[in-house]
């Protein structure tokens, strides 16, 4: 699968583009702050870091966040270096408004038809064939299945981020943060977590951005990866642009993915340990619920 969409001179044309126009369109001040937010990407420069812990610095998280298993954190060693390319990312997750766009132009993937993948019943469950529950189109959308995440990105010429990608924009420039904001400990002022005793996901970009001036990449909802889940994967990853399992091609080729992908970022129920930079965890591709959702990724 070609992971460059409409990007490059093009696509940073038509980024400046847009946000010219939505300078200029006589919007109310509701609608036009949605539609920035449904739309607005963020360039990230590229570069190399050292992705994931060694074995001492899991050591220590397990003391410090109480974590008894050691294969909880495990997945996120051993540290290796990664080179990642200049990509687009969304600043803010996809939310449920921009999601109906998506189901009203592919009525296919609406909750009444028949889905082009399979799901675990829960797919869409609160809402009324295009409609979300009202007041809540600025949300993350939630109740989506990997294979949904994947067909909106293409649809909107883009991708899902790879799992990489994803954690050296979590990171914000950051050296080496243990959190989107830095190495402070989490509190309700940062993020949506399970200490917010909010018990769901809330309006993007409640809460400041990171230094990239990505929003909610800790808490809300957890962001599905285009990767493979690999819990040693890092043993034998790649060192440039790496991703995890085969991606496959052709443009229905994604929809006879069985493996489980990658999330990451924790959401509203998450705990402090969840919310790292550096945690890794997986969800099966059809298991749409409450708690995930993704945000698009673009090459340069």
């Amino acid at each position: 699968m070609r992971l460059v969409c409409a990007t490059g001179r093009a696509a940073a044309l038509s980024l400046a583009i847009f946000c010219l126009a939505a300078t200029l369109l006589p919007l109310s001040g509701q609608r036009r702050a949605l539609q920035r937010k449904n739309y607005e990407m963020v360039l990230i420069p590229g570069g190399s870091f050292e992705m994931g812990r060694s074995s001492a610095e899991i050591d220590r998280a397990m003391k410090v966040y109480g974590i008894s298993h050691r294969d909880v954190l495990s997945p996120e060693s051993p540290r290796h270096a990664v080179r990642i390319s200049p990509f687009f990312i969304d600043k803010y997750e996809v939310t449920n408004s921009q999601f109906r766009e998506f189901l009203l132009s592919n009525p296919q993937w609406r909750r009444a038809e028949s889905s082009p993948a399979p799901h675990n019943g829960h797919y869409l469950e609160t809402w009324n064939d295009v409609d979300y529950p009202a007041g809540t189109g600025d949300h993350p959308v939630v109740f989506v299945t990997w294979y949904a995440a994947f067909a909106y990105c293409d649809w909107r010429e883009k991708r899902l981020p790879t799992e990489a990608e994803w954690e050296f924009a979590a990171r914000g420039g950051l050296p080496d943060p243990e959190f989107p904001w830095g190495n402070g400990p989490p509190d309700v002022s940062l993020a949506n977590f399970t200490q917010t005793g909010v018990h769901g996901v809330t309006s993007v970009g409640r809460y400041l951005p990171n230094g990239y001036l990505l929003y909610d990449m800790a808490g809300n909802a957890w962001e599905y990866c285009l990767d493979e889940w690999q819990a040693d994967y890092y043993e034998k990853s790649g060192r440039e642009n790496p991703i995890a399992g085969q991606i496959p091609s052709g443009k229905s080729g994604y929809l006879s993915v069985r493996s489980r992908r990658v999330i990451r970022g924790g959401s509203y129920d998450a705990s402090p340990v969840n919310l790292r930079v550096t945690y890794r965890d997986s969800h099966p591709p059809d298991g749409a619920g409450d708690h995930v959702g993704f945000r698009c990724a673009c090459s340069k």
